[in-house]
């Protein structure tokens, strides 16, 4: 993918947007909480902020607790193709075999997938060549982990130097703050989001982000139809 591609997609992005609003973004070594709930629109922001990531050339792991890993490659190329003509991609074919080489999917059933199999993951993934700077993990049932377990996840995140992004589901599609079973956890993520429905799109919101005391607006929302973040 050519260098001009990437600086006219990575100028465009609203990720740019995110990461100002969270003073940087989540930055690597660090825990990321999603927060929605279900069937808002968590697993297409964690494929928006692959996407973004792979986009820059940088390795992505996807871990799917829930879906099949050919349910979640064809998330990514629905996502794709929305974003190649919205941008007016050249060679969208060859982007798109760029982005597969960089990106790994693994599926695991969703009470298998813990910190130990994290870690044997991102062994697996050093030995083939690849050392991920970002990993998204979709459909782990954060409400059923451990403190002692997430801190596992934790110190996986600065030991591997990566980003670490995972999911929860909100009781209800309105957030006023995180739920009563992961408040304990809080202090273990480095930036909580709430995706909540609007109007006309899923709105982007932080709960958390590291110790900032104040919470900047995003203008990042995710367009239902088309499953990509855009500005808002």
């Amino acid at each position: 993918m050519g260098t001009t591609v990437r600086r006219y997609l990575n100028a465009r992005s609203p990720l740019r947007l995110l990461e100002k609003g969270l003073h940087g973004g989540l930055g690597r070594g660090n825990l990321g909480l999603v927060l929605a709930g279900r069937g808002v629109g968590k697993s297409s922001f964690l494929v928006g902020v692959a996407l973004d990531d792979l986009l820059r050339g940088k390795p992505v792991l996807h871990v799917a607790c829930d879906h099949t890993v050919q349910h979640v490659r064809d998330h990514y190329d629905t996502v794709f193709e929305d974003l190649a003509a919205t941008t007016h991609l050249e060679n969208p074919s060859v982007v798109r075999a760029e982005l597969d080489r960089l990106r790994r999917i693994r599926a695991y059933p969703p009470s298998a997938f813990d910190a130990k199999r994290l870690r044997e993951a991102l062994e697996l993934e050093r030995e083939l060549g690849a050392q991920p700077e970002l990993i998204v993990v979709d459909g782990l049932d954060v409400e059923a982990r451990s403190r002692e377990e997430l801190e596992a996840w934790a110190a996986a995140a600065r030991e591997a130097e990566a980003e670490i992004w995972i999911t929860a589901h909100a009781p209800a599609e309105r957030i006023d703050g995180l739920p009563p079973a992961l408040r304990p956890l809080a202090d273990l993520f480095g930036v909580i989001l709430a995706l909540e429905p609007g109007t006309d799109a899923v709105r982007l919101r932080a709960l958390k982000d590291h110790g900032n005391p104040d919470l900047a607006a995003l203008h990042v929302a995710l367009d239902p139809r088309t499953l990509l973040l855009v500005r808002s």
